[in-house]
């Protein structure tokens, strides 16, 4: 049995942040049901056609749910998904525009009048409340707004993420925060409001560079793929044209770098390099040392010494290599799910279980599960197909 069966949530849902918490949820056991419009349904369906015809976003934040399509504006479609909220529903989640559920009557506020152990959390790019509340937002803009792009890229120019860290980081918050209203509930009988703002989540994760800079000082640096504040920490070139990124953390480490890798016992001794600050400061004299140390040697011989001398390294991996990577095939970290389109793979949610498995269903079609819900609701054949010809579902 999987921790969350037995539960269900309803999500009028699109993009990552709210997909992203929902197919958690889904994985742990939760029925999820996906509000989609008809015709059309999540926008992220329309993101690329990667995955064999499918769009890749929605291939990795959709699986294991059930897709219902409701035109929301609909009377009809708004009193059949309130039924399903009424009857079914454990938890809803929502990251439409601010103020659309609202308006919907599908407010916290709204529902737990007539079911108060009801779960709503609502995702948004400011929050619920302050001068940016209606404001729109994406992954990119909350990157921006969160001081993210500020301090990652180069000297020169300033770069965003490449996954939607965002997205991501507003999605695990809402998860882990729907998480804790669970156990709430089950020890309270009381229901919850979950406010989840995209830039605070991502303001969470700037905790490093805001405590680097308190007070007025200045920001870490922009240094590429390098560390900012610590070094030697980052990329560095091989003679045989190869990358190795390596990293140091304490002394001990700098000790066994110089004396086993750059095999120049002499440096360990340095005042120019005596302690990690210094060696921050010196960057550029140090780095001259270590990329001509690294010259007469390939990618494979830097990497044997850094083994020996047990210093943390690492390849810049391309994607074709992550799909191949010998430890996640190793730990048979790879399944599949179904698609419309077929079979893909599928790596499994992060942690071993002991006892049980996640749940990894099927990626669902736009609208796949909307007859069987309504028939599970007590609508007929003929309802369901005049609900359809009006637009309705």
């Amino acid at each position: 049995m999987q921790p969350l069966q037995g539960i269900t949530v309803v999500t009028l849902e699109h993009a990552i942040a709210a997909p992203f918490a929902t197919r958690q949820l889904a994985d742990l056991g939760a029925r999820v049901i996906k509000i989609e419009r008809p015709g059309v349904g999540d926008f992220a369906r329309g993101y690329d056609t990667r995955v064999r015809g499918i769009a890749s976003h929605f291939v990795w934040t959709n699986r294991s749910k059930e897709s219902l399509t409701l035109d929301v504006k609909h009377p009809e479609a708004q009193a059949i998904l309130k039924c399903i909220i009424e009857e079914e529903a454990d938890v809803v989640v929502q990251n439409l525009a601010p103020g659309a559920t609202a308006r919907l009557g599908l407010s916290y506020e709204a529902l737990s009048k007539t079911k108060p152990g009801i779960i709503v959390c609502d995702i948004s790019g400011y929050g619920g409340s302050g001068p940016y509340r209606d404001k729109k937002a994406y992954d990119l803009l909350i990157q921006s707004e969160a001081g993210f792009v500020s301090v990652t890229g180069t000297e020169d120019t300033p770069s965003k993420a490449g996954p939607s860290i965002a997205d991501i980081a507003a999605g695990m918050y809402a998860y882990t925060n729907i998480l804790a209203a669970l156990l709430h509930r089950q020890r309270t009988g009381e229901g919850q409001h979950i406010d989840i703002s995209m830039l605070e989540a991502l303001t969470e994760w700037m905790g490093y560079p805001l405590y680097y800079s308190i007070d007025g000082a200045a920001p870490p640096k922009r240094t590429g793929a390098s560390h900012a504040t610590i070094y030697p920490y980052g990329p560095f070139p091989a003679g045989d044209g190869k990358t190795v990124m390596l990293g140091l953390q304490n002394e001990r480490e700098w000790k066994a770098f110089c004396e086993q890798v750059l095999q120049q016992p002499a440096l360990a001794a340095d005042e120019r390099f005596a302690s990690n600050p210094q060696r921050v400061a010196a960057r550029a004299s140090l780095d001259e040392i270590i990329v001509n140390a690294f010259a007469g040697l390939s990618a494979a011989e830097v990497v044997q010494r850094l083994e020996t001398a047990q210093i943390a390294n690492a390849q810049v991996n391309t994607m074709a290599e992550v799909w191949a990577h010998p430890q996640l095939q190793a730990r048979q970290r790879w399944t599949t799910v179904g698609t419309p389109a077929g079979t893909v793979p599928a790596l499994l949610p992060p942690g071993s279980w002991s006892q049980g498995a996640p749940r990894m269903d099927a990626v669902p079609a736009l609208g796949q599960h909307t007859d069987r819900i309504l028939r599970g609701l007590g609508y007929g054949a003929e309802q369901v197909q005049a609900l359809r010809a009006e637009g309705a579902v």
